[in-house]
């Protein structure tokens, strides 16, 4: 049995259009998934479908399943169950994502309070035990400062502990490196390749840049307009990409690279 199952998953505006149609895919205990698609292929929507945090106004059919719970039909209090311990979600832009109004310490302290009733010294040791672990150094320091006080990378770290705090079985990492520099960039794929390694958390790796997916995912699934056009194996859909927008992602990436290349010879 999978641990998240997709399947015919269609999310509608009030207007009836279709963001995302038709989708469907797997994820099993310790997979390593890939969503790749341009800005507006439906990916974000997707992993907000998948656990059950689709905005007002934006409707949901077909199956999602997690771990056996119906999210798109269960109770909210059994979908705010899931979220936590089964699946947790790192977002794109940890600034807008972490709550300005309070400590990187209380924020990360939430889940843990409240899915593991901990208290005092030990959620205080907790906490610096999540900072220490997406290796975040002077952790008093870190736990006690406002999101506007750490940097971007910093930032990132201190969401991919909140998202890692109550060991879910499923990380979602929505674009969790676009807004980062290069060298950040790098950092963080290598945390998260070492943590969902480390920890055997599956992960559903959400992104518009194929070879950052090639990095941390073994399995991909590319959309576009809403819907998954292409699925395999990563390698195989590098080394022989069937649908033309797949293509056109392929032979960018090798465009890149080979400007890259011809720039450190010169």
């Amino acid at each position: 049995m999978s641990l998240l199952t997709v399947a015919g998953l269609t999310v509608r505006d009030q207007a009836g259009r279709a963001l995302v149609d038709d989708v469907s895919f797997a994820v099993a205990a310790g997979d390593r998934a890939g969503l790749i698609g341009e800005s507006g292929s439906g990916k974000s929507l997707t992993a907000l479908a998948v656990t059950g945090l689709l905005p007002p106004g934006l409707t949901a059919t077909g199956e999602v399943r997690l771990d056996g719970v119906d999210m798109i039909r269960a109770p909210e209090k059994h979908r705010t169950a899931t979220r936590g311990p089964v699946a947790a979600i790192v977002f794109q832009e940890p600034l807008t994502a972490l709550d300005p109004l309070m400590t990187a310490g209380r924020q990360i302290a939430g889940p843990l309070r409240r899915l593991h009733r901990l208290r005092g010294a030990g959620l205080r040791a907790a906490v610096n035990d999540a900072l220490d672990e997406v290796r975040l150094t002077d952790t008093d320091r870190i736990a006690n400062s406002y999101p506007h006080q750490l940097s971007g990378g910093q930032r990132q770290r201190v969401a991919i502990a909140m998202a890692l705090a109550c060991r879910p079985r499923l990380l979602i990492a929505d674009e969790p490196t676009t807004a980062l520099d290069v060298t950040v960039q790098a950092e963080i794929l290598d945390l998260l390749d070492r943590l969902v390694e480390t920890r055997g958390t599956a992960l559903l790796f959400i992104t518009h840049d194929l070879p950052v997916a090639a990095r941390v995912t073994r399995d991909t699934h590319v959309m576009r307009n809403g819907q998954i056009v292409e699925s395999g194996p990563i390698a195989d859909v590098i080394a022989h990409p069937s649908h033309p927008y797949t293509k056109t992602l392929v032979e960018s990436a090798r465009r890149f690279d080979a400007a890259l290349e011809r720039t450190a010879r010169d």
